[in-house]
């Protein structure tokens, strides 16, 4: 007698017994799931399962689509096979390159010495294929193989760096995904087939071409592309950097460790961001009626490091730089603005009194003397406790904050007076050549760390607040980025190495029951293919003693 399971269908509150190895995808057809898109996966026990996936004992399934953030990764890594399969089909001696996430897409290049034609022909021939690709309605098939037999196909492809990654991590097995005659592999799970990818664009975009998603909120629209040229050329700059000293993704980075190196490239890379901090106050010099500097970023960017570190650079130059947190400048809990859930919301900017910043602002830059507020987030209240300040002539303020770059936050202060500086932890490192590492996840991670360390957070306590943070960037934060003069990057390349030690035990405590139980244990495997590094050699100076301890700057 075949056995039974009960399955309980969270989309449909119903609960029925099912036969051992009967696929999610059958379930989903015999519960009629609607989700208004097309299914793409499912949290089976609040882990992250694909369609094909056969039950074996009782399970709690919730089926997700596009609009999930599970289910926009699986898409975006379908559509990056894809666009792997077509690149290959048609220029099979060049090598197609993921790099990072700008201007509302993910940025690609096709690389080798001879141009096999104009751009723009390519980027067309490519989309076109991509299209031929889709309408045939291919499965993306999953093997687990041994990891020997995947190195040898990876060679045939040449993958040298999923190569040298798989090398680095030393597991028996690793899985794979065939789309017809292509073979590659991605971090984490595919959609069913090339059919479930109908809408998507690309374009060409400076040296290479813009992989566009569909918009979270309505996925038969594709998202806005808003070019941010900027942001761009950070990228390049240290994309060019870590392909200089070697360590372009994270298999070059283990093999540093193992080889033991790890030390130099600590060394190299604090010694870029101090080079890089030194040049921002070389322009603040320069600007000669330059009275204010403004920082903003997003959490865990390192706004406050950043901000202590360009003081140093700025009294090299003869400055007499004063450090204000806008934080001081919160209106009184009662005043903060709700969110759409009727949370406070602080990240947005009427969270900020504008009017007495401007005021202090321009009465310190016409010569009085001001009394600095306080405010103590315990009692949600703000107070003074006799701090003043007066701005000699050589004196200059440099206030960090979230909205520091908002027009709206400065609105009463001449131009001419102030400089804006944008940060963020940019990481240029990639897993892999096809495989990139969103910016958001070194911030989450940063996050995880700090909060547990100076404000007694769990890991489940701040990925639940993460979502609310991160619709707040979106939009108080990323629309102002190219307000800015100049960008720092500060993210440090061999710092996943680090947080590892410190994320991996925080996220391993995520119970099973919890809903974020899943984006745990990716973020576990993510870490897992970087090898942990120890802190001996980061400064006591570095922006990541922010988030760990060791630093010899007073964050209190």
């Amino acid at each position: 007698m075949l056995r039974t399971y009960n399955i309980y269908c969270e989309n449909t509150q119903t609960g029925k017994e099912y036969p051992f190895g009967t696929t999610l995808a059958e379930i989903a057809i015999d519960q009629q799931v609607e989700l208004g898109s097309p299914i793409l996966g499912a949290m089976v026990n609040n882990s992250l399962k694909e369609l094909s996936y056969m039950i074996y004992k009782p399970k709690t399934v919730k089926y997700i689509g596009f609009p999930h953030p599970d289910g926009q990764r699986m898409y975006l890594r379908s559509l990056s096979m894809v666009l792997f399969k077509a690149a290959r089909d048609l220029y099979p001696k060049h090598k197609l390159k993921v790099q990072h996430s700008v201007s509302g897409g993910l940025y690609c290049e096709l690389v080798n010495h001879q141009s096999p034609g104009p751009l723009n022909e390519i980027v067309a021939h490519i989309k076109h294929r991509m299209n031929e690709i889709i309408a045939m309605n291919l499965p993306f098939e999953r093997d687990e193989i041994r990891t020997e037999e995947a190195l040898k196909i990876f060679e045939e492809f040449n993958l040298e760096d999923k190569c040298t990654l798989m090398r680095t991590r030393r597991q028996f097995y690793s899985s794979v995904y065939r789309l017809d005659d292509v073979v590659n592999y991605f971090y984490g799970y595919l959609v069913p087939s090339t059919g479930y990818l109908k809408h998507f664009g690309l374009e060409e975009y400076h040296e290479g071409m813009l992989l566009v998603m569909p918009d979270k909120n309505n996925p038969e629209k594709l998202r806005q592309v808003t070019h941010q040229p900027k942001l761009f050329e950070i990228f390049k700059e240290f994309k060019a950097w870590v392909e200089i000293i070697g360590v372009a993704h994270m298999g070059a980075l283990n093999q540093k460790v193992l080889d033991g190196e790890i030390g130099y490239i600590i060394k190299v890379s604090e010694a870029l961001q101090e080079k890089k901090v030194a040049q921002i106050a070389d322009m603040v010099q320069y600007r000669k009626q330059v009275k204010v500097v403004f920082v903003s970023g997003p959490s865990s960017s390192g706004k406050t490091t950043f901000a202590k570190r360009l003081a140093v650079q700025l009294s090299v130059l003869g400055f007499k730089p004063r450090v204000i947190s806008m934080d001081n400048y919160f209106v009184n809990r009662e005043l903060t603005p709700l969110d759409a859930h009727g949370n406070l919301d602080f990240e947005n900017p009427d969270a900020i009194d504008v009017e007495l910043l401007n005021n202090n602002l321009n009465e310190l830059f016409a010569g009085s003397e001001v009394k600095l507020p306080k405010f103590s987030f315990v009692e949600g209240k703000r107070f003074y406790d006799g701090s003043k300040l007066s701005l000699e002539e050589n004196a200059i303020l440099i206030i960090e904050g979230i909205h520091a770059l908002n027009p709206y936050i400065s609105k009463s202060i001449l131009s001419q007076r102030m400089m804006k500086v944008y940060v963020s932890a940019l990481t240029p490192l990639r897993i892999d050549a096809n495989n990139n590492i969103p910016t958001n996840e070194n911030r989450l991670l940063r996050r995880i760390v700090r909060d547990s360390r100076y404000r007694g957070y769990s890991a489940l306590d701040t990925m639940q607040r993460w979502p609310s943070v991160r619709q707040g960037e979106e939009k108080h934060i990323f629309p102002f980025q190219e307000e800015a003069d100049v960008m720092f990057n500060t993210a440090l390349v061999y710092e996943l190495g680090v947080l590892r030690r410190y994320a991996e035990p925080l996220l391993k405590e995520v119970p099973p029951i919890a809903p974020e139980y899943s984006e745990a244990q990716r973020l576990l495997k993510f870490l897992s293919y970087v090898i942990p590094i120890g802190e001996k050699e980061i400064p006591p100076t570095s922006i990541l003693r922010e988030f760990l301890d060791g630093s010899s700057f007073d964050y209190s």
